[in-house]
């Protein structure tokens, strides 16, 4: 094994938080910073040759390869896992930028509520309103400690939007940094039809610029040009925030941080309570360590878990005795794209953006009373235009058309193409002691170590919340002309139709070392010099897209560490 001079600090994942605390170390300290990116490079010049549907959106080019590393997947702790041969459900990204690079878009702030869910709900329904098996709890921040960060996040993206329309959203400290997005023909036609019914329809938070916005950091970016190709697919013109037009070109002066790509982490070396470094394979199959006095986590929920668990760092989660923290409260956004709306009139689907629409949070949180419902929380409501590719897309016929194949199918979708549109309806997916991660005993990725086993199945919660907001949906489908809709329940979980790539939990954060792993600063309790940013740290999975939240606690805990940590290493709380 090869021993590499040691680092002050190293980074495992080149995405949005692994960047954006390379960024914030090089521009705020003379800290020597190593980013270790397991997949190739992205620069902006790549997307800019053209989108090749079929290769981006179908093959999915930008993804992690599942031939090589996967995940086992089982509904409960009865049945036996088995490998996933092909992402589905979600679609982790790979190489420098991650996922940010084929994101939508969508930057809504959480609800002030969803920090402190555990003391809200029981304060206003009572602890036997709690769903049987729940593992819900408080975060250890509030939205108020927060805000800051999240329009520090708001102003790096040039977040597009506009401030007072929804009467949920938290207080802010400052309007949008950009204006609202243009508003596309469907989404107005579920605007004007929601207002008309009462609820209260806003501009979608977006990542995609409305206008050419130059950021703190003094990166210029251009507006979008609704082309369409925004949801896995790198922006062709930069409009659209990621992570190669916004933090790369700010590291590229920065002369501490160093970037290695084809760098797969497989442990986290630690002696006496401390990280020491990390151990990798590099691009040629060599073993390397790389030592640090600072090791930070920054890739992927699932990747991080998996690291924590292969390094034994941290109790993992046992579900016969729930004893253990590491892998707990596996959450995945309770997101159903299958409300389809068809019209009678063309709807210019072809063209739009990621995070083009409006959004609606009436029946978002606790923004509703729930006191005479079978559930609790509730679910954001979007209606995009986002462009929707002609070969991806094709297909989908009303309900009234019975044929699955044949001349009436294909006249029915054709004569729909231009004439369907679906509604996003993303709902809060609470946590349960049956929902977790562990290390499989049976499978192994190509280096022989466990993969990660994932135990997840939907609960009564989800299904009647995806129920009664679907009904609600179809009054404003009806509202907006709609002739005919398609609400289908919430099916079985499986990790073939498309959900979202949000999943969170494994190592959760909190006020307590006693059902959490990393304090409110996102640093590991047990070893202070150990820190573990993102999606991996919620302790249960607001409605909302999380990109913006994970890039506000990133910042919050670049502070600390910058702030307080190198002034005096040691915990933090």
């Amino acid at each position: 094994m090869k021993t590499l001079p040691r680092a002050d600090a190293v980074i495992v994942g080149g995405g949005w938080t692994g960047l954006l605390m390379a960024k914030e170390l090089g521009a705020r300290t003379a800290l020597s910073v190593v980013v270790l990116e397991r997949g190739g490079p992205h620069k902006t010049s790549d997307y800019a040759e053209g989108m090749d549907e079929v290769d981006y959106s179908l093959r999915l080019r930008m993804m992690q390869d599942a031939s090589r590393e996967t995940v086992t997947f089982r509904p409960t702790a009865k049945e036996r896992a088995l490998p996933i041969r092909q992402f589905g459900s979600f679609l982790p990204g790979t190489g420098t930028g991650g996922a940010g690079e084929h994101w939508t878009g969508l930057t809504p702030r959480f609800l002030p509520d969803c920090f402190e869910i555990h003391t809200r709900t029981v304060e206003r329904y009572g602890a036997k309103r709690l769903p049987a098996n729940h593992a819900i709890q408080d975060w250890g921040i509030t939205y108020r400690e927060l805000e800051p960060f999240y329009t520090r996040a708001e102003k790096l993206l040039g977040v597009s939007g506009k401030a007072g329309v929804s009467p949920f959203e938290g207080p802010r400290s400052a309007e949008y940094p950009t204006p609202p997005m243009k508003l596309a023909y469907f989404p107005s036609l579920i605007d004007g039809a929601a207002r008309s019914l009462g609820y209260h329809p806003a501009p979608t938070p977006s990542a995609n610029l409305s206008t050419a916005y130059r950021n703190p950091d003094g990166i210029v970016r251009p507006a979008c040009q609704y082309c369409g190709f925004c949801e896995r697919f790198g922006c062709m013109v930069g409009a659209k925030a990621q992570p190669t037009n916004t933090l790369l070109p700010v590291i590229a002066r920065q002369k501490g941080v160093t970037i290695r790509n084809g760098a797969d982490v497989r442990r986290v070396a630690h002696q006496d309570g401390k990280a020491t470094g990390v151990l990798y394979r590099d691009a040629g199959g060599e073993e390397v360590f790389q030592p640090a006095d600072i090791v930070v986590l920054a890739s992927w929920t699932l990747n991080n878990t998996r690291l924590l668990l292969l390094s034994k760092i941290g109790e993992p989660y046992d579900r016969a005795t729930g004893r253990g923290q590491v892998g707990r409260n596996l959450t995945h956004q309770v997101n159903t794209r299958g409300f389809v709306i068809f019209f009678d009139r063309p709807l210019n689907r072809f063209m739009g953006a990621g995070a083009c629409g409006v959004t609606m949070r009436d029946l978002d949180g606790d923004c509703f009373d729930h006191t005479s419902l079978d559930f609790l929380r509730g679910a954001a409501v979007n209606a995009m235009a986002i462009g929707y590719p002609p070969i991806r897309s094709f297909g989908m016929v009303p309900p009234s058309v019975k044929a699955t194949w044949g001349t009436e199918w294909k006249k029915a979708a054709i004569d729909s193409f231009e004439r369907t549109a679906n509604l996003g309806i993303s709902g809060e997916h609470l946590a349960y002691t049956t929902n977790y991660m562990d290390l499989d005993p049976t499978y192994r990725d190509v280096h022989g170590d466990p993969l990660l086993r994932l135990t997840i199945s939907w609960n009564d919660n989800d299904r009647n919340l995806i129920r009664h907001v679907a009904a609600k949906m179809s009054e404003v489908a009806r509202a907006a002309g709609a002739r005919e809709v398609s609400a289908p329940p919430l099916s079985a979980y499986d990790v073939m139709s498309y959900k979202s790539t949000h999943i969170q939990g494994g190592t959760i954060m909190g006020a307590s070392p006693a059902n959490s792993v990393l304090n409110p600063w996102l640093q590991h309790w047990q070893m202070p010099n150990l820190f573990v940013l993102g999606g991996s740290s919620f302790p249960q999975n607001p409605s909302g897209n999380p990109t913006l939240t994970i890039l506000a606690q990133t910042l919050r805990t670049a502070d600390a560490l910058i702030g307080r940590y190198l002034r005096q290493p040691g915990p933090l709380m």
